[in-house]
């Protein structure tokens, strides 16, 4: 490693270091780029090249996190907005909506009084069932068997409440597995999992259309190099097929690596947005 790329290093640890010890205190940009001896603007630009993602939102994981434990403890949301650093329950409230997809209240009592509007259709790649709730899209999976997927899909919200209804939100996904691109919108999803595995599924969300990585390349975006294994545990985990390109994860060898759908289906993916990217390449 080169000096400067040492020094920027420790640097990036010293302030994630400081940021998971003063969560509480909720500091600023103005504090923690203080707090490692850089302006305000370098320091921005460093860690999210560094960490992958922006001091403003590695705060509120780290700030979500500890809230979803009080929670789990049964705290009441005003004391966990307090103990988290947030002015009260409102703003706790815009933490979880804004990470989570969903209010604190429900993340607490495992998704009950959540609406959830499913629907079965056929795909470029096999039929599938897809669900989303008044956030958005919150579960895409292929299946062979229409009650085992959806049995799949009700372990992962428990106490919510089921319809069998196709909505504009689904109808909207479902444009990516044709070719009528333009009529896409900006797509909206909601999504439960622990902080490690929300933090791979937006990583995996910036790898464009045609284009490959590696489950080393994001755990080094991650920060944490060692976690390959891990990145690939949460790639499984995926909930939301397709959307969220898990099919352009593959192993540093070249070889395709595993994938929960299939690895015929996985093939076809890659292939098909490659053709794709090329014909536009060709226009």
């Amino acid at each position: 490693m080169k000096l400067q790329d040492e020094i920027n290093f420790n640097r990036i640890a010293e302030a994630i270091t400081y940021i998971q010890t003063n969560f509480k205190s909720q500091p600023s940009l103005e504090q923690v780029a203080e707090a490692v001896s850089l302006s305000p603007f370098h320091f921005q630009r460093l860690f999210s090249d560094w960490a992958g993602t922006s001091p403003k939102r590695f705060l509120q994981y780290i700030s979500i996190g500890h809230a979803k434990k009080m929670l789990r403890e049964n705290q009441s949301l005003f004391d966990t907005a307090i103990a988290t650093g947030l002015s009260g329950s409102s703003r706790l409230h815009d933490l979880f909506i804004n990470i989570e997809g969903m209010t604190p209240g429900e993340y607490k009592n495992g998704g009950e009084n959540l609406k959830i509007n499913y629907s079965f259709s056929e795909s470029t790649f096999g039929n599938i069932i897809i669900a989303s709730t008044i956030r958005g899209i919150c579960h895409i999976g292929f299946y062979e068997d229409e009650t085992t997927a959806l049995n799949k899909l009700q372990n992962q919200f428990p106490a919510a409440t089921y319809q069998h209804l196709t909505d504009l939100q689904q109808q909207n996904a479902l444009i990516l597995f044709s070719n009528e691109w333009d009529k896409l919108t900006q797509i909206k999803l909601h999504l439960k999992g622990t902080d490690f595995q929300l933090k791979v599924w937006e990583t995996l969300l910036k790898i464009p259309m045609g284009n490959l990585s590696t489950y080393g390349t994001i755990a080094k975006q991650l920060q944490n190099p060692k976690a390959s294994r891990a990145v690939g545990t949460a790639i499984g985990d995926n909930p939301v097929a397709f959307l969220i390109p898990c099919h352009r994860v593959i192993q540093s060898s070249g070889a395709l690596g595993g994938y929960h759908w299939g690895m015929s289906r996985k093939s076809a993916m890659i292939g098909w947005e490659a053709a794709k990217i090329n014909h536009l390449d060709e226009c």
